[in-house]
């Protein structure tokens, strides 16, 4: 994956898999400190402290349809290659917290990507679930709660095309109003 945001959708479709009802998307830029932390928080059926062990092998999937899983060993991977971190915390029954650290300025540390589009994409395709998604560089913010949108809409669906671009803008602008300018690299 070359995008960050491809990561933490390929790690929301694993909540969704795993029967999660709320996601939570959080990404965190600390300019001042040269930090890029993201996590994703589901609670879908969890991971013993057997199967957590093991998340990180490119050789071990809990998918029935292939029998390698390399999402979350190439963001490990690529995390501690910017001088950061993967942990993964999850519990049989009450579900899977996922935090990755990266140096932000780390000349290795590949984009961010389309945050607004990662998002809207999950919103759409998975209805039923209930997303938030936090969106912090230094002290701007950014919250989206997908639950008041659909209490509002009622019996109208999420793919009806005023709602469509109603959340398409929502996301890219709330994004936009505190994406900072790249980081720079250090020599």
């Amino acid at each position: 994956m070359r995008e960050l945001a491809l990561h933490l959708l390929d790690i929301a479709e694993n909540s969704v898999a795993a029967k999660a009802k709320n996601i939570t998307i959080t990404v965190k830029e600390d300019i001042v400190h040269d930090r890029l932390f993201m996590s994703v928080e589901d609670d879908g059926t969890g991971m013993d402290a057997e199967m957590v062990a093991k998340i990180t092998d490119p050789f071990v999937t809990s998918r029935k349809t292939r029998k390698v899983g390399l999402g979350i060993p190439l963001l490990k991977e690529a995390a501690e290659a910017c001088n950061g971190y993967l942990k993964i915390e999850s519990t049989l029954g009450k579900g899977t917290l996922l935090c990755v650290e990266f140096q932000r300025s780390h000349i290795d540390r590949m984009p961010l990507g389309d945050l607004a589009c990662t998002l809207y994409g999950l919103v759409v395709a998975y209805p039923d679930i209930h997303f938030k998604f936090d969106y912090k560089v230094d002290k701007e913010e950014f919250n989206f709660d997908d639950a008041p949108i659909k209490t509002e809409l009622k019996d109208v669906p999420l793919t009806d095309p005023l709602v469509l671009s109603f959340l398409r803008e929502l996301l890219e602008s709330g994004v936009a109003n505190i994406s900072p300018a790249p980081a720079k690299v250090l020599g």
